[in-house]
């Protein structure tokens, strides 16, 4: 979001300086002061009427204010206007010799025409250059247009973006449910439209959640009727091979209707999150596993204060060391702290899941070979039932192979209140 913001307060600068350069340039040109030819040609004609009347009556020349002298004014030549002045003169009449300096005590140029015996006319003539300092008055106009269009563009950009800053915080609010929160509708009209937009989203996937849980949940529960009388039906079936046959399909349909409404309860769930010890809760889980007879090895007793639902999060762990026990031929578990995080990994020793299916093992019904259905116990609920739960309570969990076989289960879920432990304990 930041690089974006970036880009348009850029691509804003460069516009606005773009337009401003453009129109300073063609102003320029529309304004720009006449050709120094042109306004020096007027004051050669005048330099010569003053000429001409020196050599005609050199006292009324003097009486009338004439300026002659028998050197050039003293000063800095100015080559330039000196040029200048020199071909406007020969262009206007008589060439004369001319030289134009510039003095410490008046702003204006001097011009002293050579009259030959009569010496120099002194005449001060106006200066064409720029104003002093005329390149700090351009530097300082361009740095107040780059200043105040950059002013202007991170102001344009910040009401372009707060739209944008309200959908990723929105989306970064969303709940394990999949739900957004309500979103104040204040602000500009940009901003209401787009909060209103989001709570309108919100409600609608808040409802088809309901629905959805509904619907699951009703169906399991309507299919067990049927299936009870099915199951009466099956046990009056006198080939016993065909009954078992009956009663197995029976069972593992009551597994998956149970199964999906364990699920839609767990998405549905609000069981508050306390403190709980994820080393004892892990310890526990897996002695009550090896003791129903799942190869399990337990881990080390360690302190790892996390905040969760008790209850649920012994239902996941169950669920996931009984995955790695059933498929992978026994489950080891380990735990350990990782940047203020609780870790506990599950590994087996089991075939490993293909890397093309592996991410899909946290959907629901998932199964590596479908015609091990029912060879193997489960209606493949339970990693999504685990995964509902452990980022309900702001944790992640990943699945990856082992080498050079065998599968990985981490959990991670943040450390309660200081999660503080000893050197020892970090492993």
């Amino acid at each position: 979001m930041r690089s974006l913001r970036a880009r348009i307060v850029a691509l804003l600068i460069l516009a606005i300086v773009t337009v401003v350069g453009l129109a300073t340039f063609a102003a320029s040109r529309a304004l720009q002061p006449p050709l120094p030819e042109a306004t020096m040609e007027p004051v050669a004609r005048q330099l010569h009427l003053l000429a001409r009347l020196v050599e005609n009556n050199r006292p009324e020349a003097v009486a009338a204010g004439v300026t002659l002298d028998e050197i050039p004014a003293q000063g800095r030549k100015q080559e330039g206007p000196s040029r200048f002045l020199a071909r406007s003169l020969a262009n206007t009449g008589e060439a004369r010799n001319v030289i134009v300096t510039r003095s410490a005590d008046t702003p204006a140029l001097t011009a002293s025409v050579d009259l030959g015996e009569e010496g120099w006319l002194i005449v001060q003539i106006p200066d064409q250059r720029p104003p002093p300092g005329g390149w700090m008055v351009l530097a300082g106009w361009i740095a107040l247009i780059v200043i105040g269009s950059t002013v202007v563009s991170v102001f344009a950009a910040s009401k372009i973006m707060k739209p944008l800053e309200l959908l990723q915080g929105a989306v970064g609010r969303i709940g394990a449910d999949g739900v957004l929160a309500h979103i104040p509708e204040t602000g500009s009209g940009e901003l209401k439209a787009t909060a209103q937009a989001l709570n309108r989203l919100s409600a609608r996937l808040k409802s088809a959640m309901e629905s959805r849980m509904r619907l699951v949940a009703a169906a399991g529960h309507d299919l067990r009727t049927p299936m009870t009388r099915m199951r009466l039906r099956a046990e009056f079936i006198a080939d016993d091979v065909e009954r078992q046959k009956w009663l197995d399909d029976l069972e593992e349909l009551d597994t998956i209707a149970d199964s999906a409404i364990r699920l839609v309860r767990e998405e549905a769930s609000n069981e508050g999150a306390q403190q709980v010890d994820l080393g004892v809760l892990s310890r526990e889980v897996a002695e009550e596993l090896a003791q129903l007879g799942y190869k399990v090895t337990p881990p080390p007793l360690e302190n790892l204060p996390v905040a969760a639902g008790p209850v649920a999060l012994k239902r996941a762990l169950r669920n996931l060391i009984i995955n790695a026990s059933t498929h992978g031929k026994g489950a080891t578990i380990d735990l350990s702290r990782l940047d203020g995080r609780a870790i506990m990994t599950i590994s087996d020793a089991g075939p490993g899941i293909p890397e093309d299916l592996i991410g899909q093992v946290f959907e629901p019904f998932f199964r590596v070979d479908a015609s091990r259905r029912k060879s193997l116990p489960g209606a493949g609920l339970g990693l999504a039932i685990a995964k509902e739960i452990i980022e309900r309570f702001a944790g992640r969990i990943t699945v990856a192979n082992r080498k050079p076989h065998g599968l990985v289960q981490t959990i991670s879920l943040p450390l309660a209140g200081d999660g503080s432990g000893s050197e020892g304990d970090q492993r």
